[in-house]
């Protein structure tokens, strides 16, 4: 596991506490920046993924 993964799935968190807090609150705006941030931190932890599955490639040829 490498640090995009790492912080990619954190940002998807925190960007559905947000949408579920703008839900409680009543503001669209803070449900359209937690939908946001949870994309921001889809395409983060999928960078992290792919990194991941270049090192195992890599890995695999060295042996």
């Amino acid at each position: 596991m490498n640090k995009d993964q790492v912080k990619g799935k954190a940002r998807e968190v925190g960007g559905k506490v947000q949408q579920e807090v703008g839900k409680l609150v009543g503001s669209t705006e803070q449900q359209a920046k937690g939908l946001n941030q949870q994309a921001a931190g889809k395409l983060q932890k999928g960078l992290g993924d792919a990194k991941e599955a270049v090192k195992d490639v890599i890995k695999g040829n060295r042996n």
